[in-house]
């Protein structure tokens, strides 16, 4: 594991994620722009209008009065927005912080087909997987037209495409500070408390996060069909070649530093015994 990690740091690059090929190794299909492009340290509109639960249209800044973990989904989504969500739910119920007081949760649906009525209906669904007295306001749900959460998206660097009827979209959490200001990136569909812990004091104090997982994205591309992360053996194979020429190069450098060292005292060496 340690030198696939090593190979990551080395070659981690921005990359967009790719499509899934099919067995015949032809696209399945024309590569659409999807993907995360971090906007650490910019802030979000605070002017946005969003919809709540309850189909009452509210501001982004009237939301934003502590640390966020913002995600984007759509709520008809039955891919890799519910094990997304289910991991968010997990979090809040193993995580020893208060949910809202310490932070909170924003879901923001960027279908503009999803009604407050939808978003009511997922909302109820995951406060039932929390403890009975969990707050309902520490975990919102919000739908919004098309422009405004486009415009959210783009603040983030969410990059995500309508196919058919459904999205194509990566898996990653967003967190804010009560300013706005995007401190943190977390990927996947699992969190850890500490991690998470350590994201809302960063965001506390308005301060960014290293994405550290963002040195693995180069090793893993996304299937939109499979809705999950897989990891591209070519990009590793490359990445393994790259670092093993440049090893060979930096051992034949070496040696060739050390070899007049060593002749030079083998013949003085010689001479000395002559004499």
């Amino acid at each position: 594991m340690k030198p696939l990690v090593a190979t990551c740091l080395l070659l981690a690059l921005p990359a967009r994620l790719a499509l899934a090929e099919t067995p015949s190794g032809s696209p399945s299909e024309l590569p659409l722009d999807v993907g995360v492009d971090e906007k650490l340290g910019q802030t979000v509109p605070l002017d946005l209008m969003v919809v709540d639960e309850e189909g009452e249209r509210v501001s982004l800044k009237s939301l934003l009065d502590k640390p966020t973990l913002l995600t984007l989904n759509y709520y008809r989504c039955s891919g890799l927005c519910t094990p997304l969500l289910n991991g968010v739910a997990e979090l809040l119920s193993r995580t020893d912080q208060i949910p809202g007081k310490d932070f909170q949760v924003l879901t923001v649906s960027f279908d503009p087909s999803d009604t407050a009525e939808l978003a009511g209906r997922k909302k109820e669904n995951y406060l039932k997987q929390l403890r009975p007295d969990f707050p309902p306001s520490a975990w919102r749900f919000l739908t919004g037209d098309p422009v405004s959460t486009k415009r959210l998206a783009d603040s983030v660097g969410f990059r995500f495409a309508k196919r058919g009827d459904d999205y194509v979209h990566a898996g990653a959490v967003m967190v804010l500070s009560p300013t706005g200001r995007v401190t943190r990136y977390l990927y996947g569909v699992t969190f850890l408390p500490f991690d998470v812990k350590m994201a809302v004091a960063e965001a506390s104090q308005g301060r960014t996060g290293p994405t550290i997982a963002r040195f693995l994205k180069f090793c893993y591309s996304y299937d939109p069909t499979g809705r999950r992360y897989f990891l591209d053996i070519t990009r590793v194979a490359a990445a393994f070649t790259v670092m093993l020429a440049v090893g060979f190069g930096v051992a034949v450098a070496v040696q060739r530093k050390k070899r007049p060292k060593s002749e030079g005292h083998s013949d003085k060496k010689s001479e000395k015994e002559s004499s």
